[in-house]
């Protein structure tokens, strides 16, 4: 059995800390990051608020990063050995559809784009307020620096703008709250994943 469960949120809120955790406990788990598939720099418009458009779906690789969620999706086995993910034994008598195989797809826009929203079998989205947001983003250092005034004229209005885009999809996204601590969102997660794949079973 395959399931697949986007981790998206705003830059900063937790995903990966959470996405990390994840795939040490759950079984035969791989992730597929979204900040995998930006395109290079000199690829990346710049935009009417004068800043590179870091935070919008053409700055990404969406058809590579489908390809590879297909190519999970038809040998989750190869794919999980291609990456180093050690995978359960399966016995002789066992039933390979009764095998659970999982899939973490985890980035920032991963509500945005059409094709993926029908891959999902959960999906969760971290949100943290402006202040704690921006505080975070201070502290981290990118492979290319944030200019000044980038957060705030264009991380964040691109984030509200692509939360309302998220809103109106009509797809089932639990919102998880980034402030609480990080056993706090990592337990919630861990067990609603556990108690769902046991009903499948």
């Amino acid at each position: 059995m395959k399931y697949i469960i986007g981790i998206g949120g705003v830059t900063n809120g937790g995903k990966t800390t959470l996405t990390n955790r994840l795939i040490k406990a759950l079984p035969n788990c791989c992730v597929v990051h979204q900040d995998d598939f930006f395109k290079p720099q000199d690829q990346i418009e710049v935009g009417e608020d004068g800043f590179r458009q870091w935070d919008v779906i053409t700055a990404l690789d969406m058809e590579a990063m489908m390809n590879t969620i297909k190519g999970w999706a038809e040998n989750p086995v190869k794919f999980a050995r291609s990456h180093g993910v050690s995978v359960s034994p399966v016995s002789e008598v066992s039933d390979p559809e009764k095998e659970m195989h999982i899939l973490i797809v985890e980035g920032f826009l991963l509500y945005n784009y059409k094709p993926l929203l029908d891959v999902y079998d959960k999906c969760y989205y971290i949100a943290i307020p402006y202040e704690e947001c921006k505080k975070r983003r201070s502290t981290r250092k990118y492979t290319v620096p944030d200019p000044p005034g980038l957060f705030d004229g264009h991380v964040w209005p691109m984030y509200l703008k692509h939360r309302a885009e998220m809103e109106n999809s009509g797809l089932a996204i639990e919102c998880l709250d980034g402030l609480k601590s990080k056993d706090e969102i990592y337990n919630q997660v861990f067990e609603d994943v556990q108690n769902t794949l046991l009903n499948r079973l």
